[in-house]
């Protein structure tokens, strides 16, 4: 089969919505338009950009994005209801392609529990829903929540009814992770069989990974007609997180002899893009994830180094080239000089403005004179730390001191400065040099910080790698993620300090003027 004959898959990313509900995933509006911006680059064929009545920070995402993004769908979700389909096409309206997907539960347990409604009751409402949305624009998509769960003679109505409305794509969720493969192939083929007007539609498939089947179901759709798939980068969502966006493409890439099948996706994004979603989140990626994961071309069995040298394919199905990955770690020294950085970026898949090249090497020469080598960790780590810090760095880092040791309490000494003045603090309390660190910010600015997660990784190898340290800090109520990176772990969980600290400074000034509103709870389909 040609590349002319396969079919087309489109390529749908929750990131922003389903994605975002993972607990702890929550993103601001630039950081939702730079990924937002990174999943155009990707080439999606659409991008569910939030949930527009359910905050304000989420119909101010979707408008943005609208407003910015262009070359790709941009999506809002919304109940079948007036208020919400509303709400999403004022929030979409600019969109170059605008697109609503409007869904309602049809299982018998969310039909008796759930919304005490009838099977009539629930068509009428998914029909004037569909219609409504219609009259906005002429991309639909219409979800059965709980499809995997629903009879199937009662499914079938909900699907011609709603592509009759004006439904364009019919999508297909396994909202709580219950189908296996087999079954969701069988559904698919079900649909196309009985439902007279499906040709009038595109099948989509919307799988969740409770039991580790949401890529699996996914093909299996595939492979009985779906043309849709919906995803999210490094599979994040509600609960156990949905099909992996890069696991879905690559499978589909790597067995078109199989499936038939081929997407438009870039694949040689697909690294990057998952290091952006991973740092933005706060969710680094496993080791061993497929695809993305650091050792997913990794090969330490002498056995497989052997093949390897002989012949690449003999343990390889995929190119790490392919995905985004560089084959070998390009070392770089004191002595290399900025275009060397920036081409060497370019190659990570960072595009640096000039203030934010210069930002990155000069942290990039501080770091030189520290290591012997440094290596394509080393740098991801420098530039995600300058692309993810706040807008305005209120607090910074002077210089600090931290001692410890067995029987005494711990002491640390930290000088930070703000608009040019430079603050001081000597602390001797706490359980470790970074918890007296911690007493030390907070003392300096005056707040009353909780930390909630602590996290330290190594960003490189060796004994001199840098330590990157993720904090999920509490204030007022309010969850902020901070992170630092050094060679020096101590001073690391300082950086993620301050990052936190200057992320609450930013955030309490951009709300100062937003007026309170009643929050809408996020529900996935």
């Amino acid at each position: 089969m040609t590349t002319n004959e396969m079919k087309q898959i489109k390529i749908f990313d929750t990131t922003l919505r389903d994605g975002e509900q993972s607990p702890g995933a929550s993103m601001n509006l630039n950081e939702k338009l730079e990924i937002a911006q990174a999943l155009a680059a990707l080439e999606v064929d659409i991008i569910e950009a939030g949930f527009p009545i359910a905050s304000p920070g989420d119909f101010d995402a979707v408008r943005e994005i609208s407003r910015i993004v262009r070359g790709t769908t941009v999506c809002g979700l919304a109940r079948c209801n007036p208020a919400d389909i509303d709400r999403a096409w004022e929030a979409l309206k600019l969109a170059e392609r605008p697109r609503i997907h409007v869904f309602l539960a049809t299982s018998a347990i969310h039909r008796e529990f759930k919304l005490r409604m009838t099977t009539d009751e629930i068509i009428q409402r998914a029909v004037e829903g569909v219609r409504r949305a219609a009259g906005y624009c002429d991309d639909i998509e219409f979800s059965p929540e709980d499809a995997a769960r629903t009879e199937h003679d009662f499914l079938c109505q909900v699907v011609e009814a709603a592509i009759e409305a004006g439904a364009t794509t019919i999508n297909i969720p396994d909202t709580v992770g219950y189908a296996v493969p087999t079954r969701m192939g069988q559904t698919i083929a079900m649909l196309r069989n009985r439902v007279p007007n499906i040709d009038r539609a595109v099948i989509s498939v919307h799988c969740h990974d409770d039991l580790g089947l949401a890529v699996a179901n996914s093909l299996a759709a595939v492979e009985q007609g779906a043309g849709q798939v919906e995803c999210t980068i490094n599979g994040i969502g509600e609960r156990a997180g949905n099909c992996s966006l890069e696991e879905i493409v690559m499978a589909l890439h790597t067995r078109s002899d199989y499936y038939g099948c081929q997407t438009r996706v870039k694949t040689q994004r697909l690294v990057p893009t998952s290091r952006l979603v991973a740092s933005v989140t706060g969710m680094q990626v496993q080791r061993n994830k497929a695809i993305v994961g650091r050792n997913a071309f990794a090969h330490e069995a002498g056995i497989h180094q052997d093949g390897m040298l002989k012949e690449r394919s003999t343990y390889e199905i995929m190119r790490p080239e392919d995905v985004g990955f560089t084959h070998t770690d390009l070392v770089l020294g004191k002595h290399s000089g900025r275009a060397a950085l920036n081409e060497r970026a370019k190659t990570l898949g960072f595009q640096l403005t000039g203030e934010q090249l210069r930002a990155v090497f000069e942290e990039f020469k501080k770091l030189a004179d520290k290591k012997k080598e440094i290596y394509d960790g080393d740098i991801v780590a420098l530039i995600e730390q300058r692309l993810h810090a706040p807008v305005e760095e209120e607090w910074t880092l002077v210089s600090f001191e931290a001692h410890c040791c067995s029987g005494q309490p711990p002491r640390a000494k930290l000088c930070l400065r703000r608009n040019g003045q430079d603050h001081v603090a000597e602390v001797t309390a706490g359980d470790g040099p970074i918890d007296a660190a911690f007493c030390a910010v907070e003392r300096i600015i005056d707040k009353r910080l909780s930390c909630k997660g602590f996290e330290a990784r190594s960003a490189t190898v060796g004994r001199d790698a840098q330590g990157e340290v993720t904090m999920e800090i509490e204030h007022n109520g309010a969850m902020i993620r901070g992170r630092g990176v050094s060679t020096d772990t101590v001073e690391a969980a300082v950086k993620a300090i301050l990052n936190a600290v200057n992320r609450i400074e930013a955030e309490m000034r951009q709300t100062a003027d937003q007026q309170p509103t009643l929050p809408v709870e996020k529900v996935t389909p």
